[in-house]
């Protein structure tokens, strides 16, 4: 594969990359997981049950399940990777204060709640950035901040080796204990239907393409749009598209000009959305404009008009007037980014010259993806980050609601709209409070919503059934050359 973007590191629990979720997901398992339509399924945990107060969810662990250096999962392990992800994860923090996991007997384990939490789930379902990897308990013993020392999980692929800034090399595992559901989503049986996988980083798209084409790679994990009418028209070359992510603005709101709300009211009301996505997608058949904080193909179930008429406002005059009240004066404002995905670094060039015609003075800087994702950490490094952030299964998981995320969103309405959202008995309950929240997200703005994107991925006609769901899925998929 060629790949666009190195992660930083394959741990799922200490980082929200989608590059680490993507390549790591061969290896690790999570308890539950979703299927194509995100329902809820078992992976490996074989069944669950909520107490009536909702405050204890029991899990049965599969058994006969072996990690990749020889060990049987049982539930030490369960709570060992569980109870870390919960304290030092982002989704843990924000979904599960308080909590913890206890191991009842070698196939049970326990989660008890400080309270019903409607979005456990769906939560510990999710397989994209930060998602709940179980590993062996002395791995996760031996973990220090930056995350465990090796990568074992029980996944059908396991870790070979690492060259860095070259490849991720993945190897299959002959141990591999499948469930015997229809493969459906993330769900159901995989199979390592490879011997390797190796993700090659070719942050540069015409290499990605160049590769494919002379037949040094079997897939290109997300081509630039320029190229496809080159890659559509070869027969020996399949195209496929798929929903990407939300393209972002998150402003720095612990220091500089957009601490003051107004000013981040004032990026909203002067931008016109249709250009930067056209800038950053192309074509509009790889994009659309959603005025939603969840994305497009979400809105049969979370969906709002609470804000809509704040969406794609396109009024300089109402923007140069929110800047005046906000006493801008005309200094830098820093709009930093990543070269490495392609719809950011096209859409921060488009959002820069909309804020120079809006008399904005800025600076455009591009890192790669490891240097970005360090780099935003820090508060004296940007103003304005545009992101491409990937799918959530619920709103309240989103990025830029998070205190701790690049951004760093505190706002005490939000957390009273997240207690009640959560604390709800079920997502359907939940969904009441979508609205209120929609409209804080209008209100506060922590992120201007640029709109939905699309990304392409393209491979040789001999790869079946690769797929998407939250990034690329290699497992049943094969090589028929």
């Amino acid at each position: 594969m060629a790949y666009q973007a190195q992660p930083p590191t394959l741990d799922p629990h200490v980082t929200t990359s989608q590059a680490s979720a993507t390549i790591g997901r061969s290896i690790f398992e999570t308890l539950v997981t979703v299927d194509s339509n995100y329902r809820i399924q078992p992976m490996l945990a074989d069944s669950w049950e909520q107490s009536e107060d909702g405050k204890t969810l029991v899990f049965h662990l599969r058994k006969g399940v072996r990690f990749h250096n020889g060990k049987e999962m049982t539930a030490d392990d369960v709570v060992a990777s569980m109870n870390r992800w919960i304290q030092i994860s982002s989704a843990g923090k924000d979904h599960f204060k308080g909590a913890a996991f206890e191991a009842k007997d070698a196939q049970t384990a326990i989660l008890h709640l400080q309270q019903p939490t409607s979005t456990a789930l769906p939560i510990m379902a999710y397989g994209g950035g930060n998602y709940p990897a179980i590993m062996p308990k002395e791995l996760i013993d031996g973990a220090d901040p930056k995350g465990v020392k090796e990568y074992v999980g029980t996944g059908p692929f396991q870790f070979k080796e690492w060259q860095q800034d070259q490849e991720i090399h993945l190897t299959k595992f002959a141990d591999y204990q499948a469930r015997s559901e229809a493969a459906d989503g993330l769900a159901g049986k995989r199979e390592a239907l490879v011997d390797d996988l190796r993700f090659i980083f070719t942050p540069d798209s015409s290499t990605q393409v160049a590769g494919l084409l002379s037949g040094e790679y079997d897939v290109a994990a997300d081509v630039s749009y320029d190229s496809v009418q080159q890659l559509e028209t070869n027969s020996d070359i399949q195209v496929n598209v798929a929903p990407t992510g939300m393209l972002n603005l998150f402003f720095n709101k612990k220091k500089g000009l957009f601490t003051d709300v107004k000013a981040r009211q004032a990026i909203g009301a002067g931008m016109d959305v249709e250009s930067i996505l056209i800038a950053a997608y192309t074509d509009e058949k790889y994009y659309q404009k959603n005025a939603n904080m969840m994305m497009y193909y979400q809105v049969g179930q979370w969906a709002s008009e609470n804000g809509k008429e704040l969406y794609n406002q396109n009024n300089p005059e109402k923007a140069k007037q929110l800047l005046k009240e906000a006493g801008y004066q005309g200094q830098e404002i820093k709009i930093v980014t990543s070269r490495d995905y392609e719809d950011m670094y096209n859409g921060a060039v488009a959002l820069q010259q909309q804020m120079e015609k809006l008399g904005i003075k800025t600076k455009l800087e591009v890192y790669d993806w490891p240097t970005f994702t360090e780099l935003r950490n820090d508060e004296n490094k940007f103003d304005i980050l545009v992101i491409t952030n990937t799918p959530k299964p619920e709103p309240s998981s989103l990025a830029f609601m998070r205190k701790d995320f690049p951004g760093w969103t505190d706002s005490p309405e939000l957390d009273k709209l997240l207690s009640e959202f959560r604390g709800a008995p079920n997502l359907e309950k939940a969904m009441d409070v979508y609205g209120k929240m929609q409209t804080w997200f209008y209100e506060y703005v922590p992120v201007v919503k640029v709109g939905d994107g699309n990304s392409i991925s393209s491979s040789k006609k001999s790869v079946q059934n690769l797929k998407w769901l939250d990034g690329l899925v290699f497992w049943n998929v094969s090589n028929q050359e």
